[in-house]
């Protein structure tokens, strides 16, 4: 791949040189990185950046940490239905469970935001950060190839399939979608048990969220509380859409 490349601060290009290292790339292209934690928003108001900031990383990084996530899943847990696999991806690489890798990385004091955006709290949106752990990802796959960018992804998402197997998780849904209901509608949400179908040692449960009588949410689980937190989960992707519903 050829860079058209345009003047970078000294400064910024040794930030980019300590980051690859730390992230276990010595040598990688600076420059490569330095836009993959370049924001549109940046972009846009410099003539040092690429036009579209980070957004076609993300675009590739978006395939590479997809595809990486279902070879795995596909490989180490061969008893799980496609649907059972589809749902657990969903976790895996919501942008929650991305963003968490994001700071982990520390990969958020070197993102360049523009003013509006930095003045409105996108440093801390979920889902600029797990945007920003895709651009990455399709930085280190251009720079390095396939076999470190699949490496890179598993390294840091592995336990986080494990434990969304085990119907675990780092993240707290039913929190996170409490405080993001009450901040912007000003009520809690309700949960609403569809189904519980199966003996009781072995029930499958299907609960769907509710803000203002409108369901934002489904999921399901094991029990009540697991389909709960899916159907949370569900609900925060939604409402985290652009195009989510006027409730």
């Amino acid at each position: 791949m050829v860079l058209e490349k345009k003047p970078v601060e000294e400064n910024r290009i040794r930030e980019m040189e300590k980051l690859a290292a730390d992230l276990g790339f010595p040598g990688m292209n600076p420059y490569l990185l330095h836009l993959a934690l370049c924001h549109s928003s940046y972009a846009n108001e410099q003539d040092s950046c690429e036009t579209f900031g980070n957004e076609r990383l993300e675009f590739l990084g978006d395939a590479v940490v997809g595809f990486t996530i279902t070879e795995d899943l596909y490989t180490r847990y061969p008893h799980l239905r496609e649907g059972q696999l589809s749902k657990i991806k969903s976790v895996v690489v919501s942008k929650r469970i991305l963003a968490h890798r994001t700071m982990e990385l520390g990969l958020a004091q070197y993102l360049l935001l523009g003013k509006g955006e930095e003045q409105t709290g996108g440093r801390h949106r979920f889902s600029i950060l797990g945007n920003l752990f895709e651009s990455v990802v399709g930085a280190i796959h251009l720079a390095c190839g396939i076999e470190s960018s699949k490496k890179f992804v598993l390294e840091q998402l592995r336990d986080e399939i494990d434990k969304a197997v085990r119907g675990e998780s780092i993240i707290d849904y039913k929190s996170q979608l409490q405080e993001l209901v009450q901040r912007d509608f000003g009520v809690l949400p309700t949960y609403r048990l569809l189904s519980a179908v199966g003996p009781d040692h072995d029930k499958d449960f299907v609960v769907e969220v509710f803000v203002r009588n409108q369901r934002i949410g489904r999921g399901e689980g094991k029990s009540k509380k697991r389909a709960e937190k899916a159907a949370a989960c569900s609900a925060l992707q939604t409402l985290e859409n652009p195009g989510r519903p006027n409730l």
